[in-house]
């Protein structure tokens, strides 16, 4: 497949593929670094895609490969920082930073959904966020993640019972995220 068609591809499946991004790596800012690697890794590729309609998976699973890439490099780079910082010691500072979804976030549902969102597992985030932010049916779901509706209906299944039990807990708590 000639390169100008992954890049038709790519556009046809970026608003997806950035949600699936943002629940894996959760933080806004990193969703335009991880979707150049994918968009990179997807363009390199030399092997024609001979099924067109198997696209969505394949760039699903290239996306999957780089939120994860993306994480241990972030990782690396905190560690190496607080190496830096515990052998510099410099002044402490109340340096506060600030989320930008939780600027827009002026509703305190909608804090408690993202928190909840936060703490189950990110397989069950991700298919929610595809679901309920893309609208996506399960017919859809089945198809761009490359497994069968019945199994997207037990999995969110799952995972709504898994965010209510959360938001039951953080409620509850009276937390705010």
């Amino acid at each position: 497949m000639p390169q100008a068609n992954w890049l038709n591809l790519l556009r046809q499946h970026d608003r997806w593929l950035r949600t699936v991004v943002y629940a894996r790596v959760g933080e806004s800012a990193a969703v335009d670094e991880v979707m150049q690697e994918v968009a990179m890794a997807a363009i390199k590729q030399q092997a024609p895609l001979v099924d067109a309609g198997k696209a969505g998976p394949w760039l699903y699973r290239l996306a999957i490969r780089q939120s994860l890439l993306y994480r241990r490099r972030q990782g690396r780079f905190r560690k190496l920082t607080n190496r830096y910082a515990e052998r510099e010691r410099p002044m402490e500072e109340d340096v506060r930073v600030l989320d930008p979804l939780d600027w827009l976030l002026a509703d305190e549902r909608q804090s408690l959904v993202r928190a909840a969102i936060r703490r189950i597992p990110r397989r069950e985030a991700e298919m929610l966020l595809l679901k309920y932010t893309e609208h996506w049916s399960y017919e859809q779901l089945a198809q761009h993640l490359g497994i069968t509706e019945s199994a997207v209906e037990s999995r969110l299944h799952r995972a709504r019972a898994r965010l209510r039990r959360e938001l039951a807990v953080l409620s509850g708590a009276g937390v705010e995220a």
